[in-house]
């Protein structure tokens, strides 16, 4: 069974920068793509961006030049900085991948940003 754990959330006030990563139990290269999404409360879980097994990415257009999302094959690990924060990034953030129809979520990371 494939476990995906997110860390690195926290506290930040606006502009300031945090570095989420996603570490998976397995090889990460196996996923054919690993993705954060974040749900804020009331609102629905949305995606943010998205990595593939070929080194593809692409990112929602909010945080477009301001997130980065890249890949640690070593340390079966996926990353998500997030720059220039702001109070509208506040969000429960979770990782997934998918292998095939297999889909696998983490638990989730809370990133919170003051004004």
């Amino acid at each position: 069974q494939v476990q995906l754990v997110e860390s690195g959330g926290g506290l930040v006030q606006a502009g300031g920068s945090l570095k989420l990563s996603c570490a998976a139990s397995g090889s990460i290269v196996s996923f054919n793509a690993v993705e954060w999404y974040r749900q804020a409360p009331g609102n629905q879980r949305e995606w943010v961006a998205t990595v593939t097994s070929g080194g593809y990415t692409a990112y929602t257009d909010s945080v477009k030049g301001r997130f980065t999302i890249s890949r640690d094959t070593a340390k079966n690990t996926v990353h998500l900085q997030m720059n220039s924060l702001k109070t509208e990034d506040t969000a429960l953030y979770y990782c997934r991948a998918n292998r095939g129809s297999a889909v696998y979520w983490g638990q989730g990371t809370q990133v919170t940003v003051s004004s």
